[in-house]
């Protein structure tokens, strides 16, 4: 069970830092990598899983 817990709470890290550093790009450093707003839930949800 310490297992699943920890590797949820890492999962959860990698989606938070994800979302923040993507979050501090603004939107002509997001276009230039393809990204809009809405993209980076899905995009941080993705990061966490890998």
């Amino acid at each position: 069970m310490f297992e699943v817990l920890k590797s949820r709470y890492a999962n959860w890290k990698r989606y938070s830092r994800t979302v923040n550093e993507l979050e501090r790009l603004n939107n002509r450093e997001l276009a230039d990598l393809g990204i809009s707003r809405s993209d980076i839930p899905r995009l941080a949800r993705e990061a966490a899983r890998s």
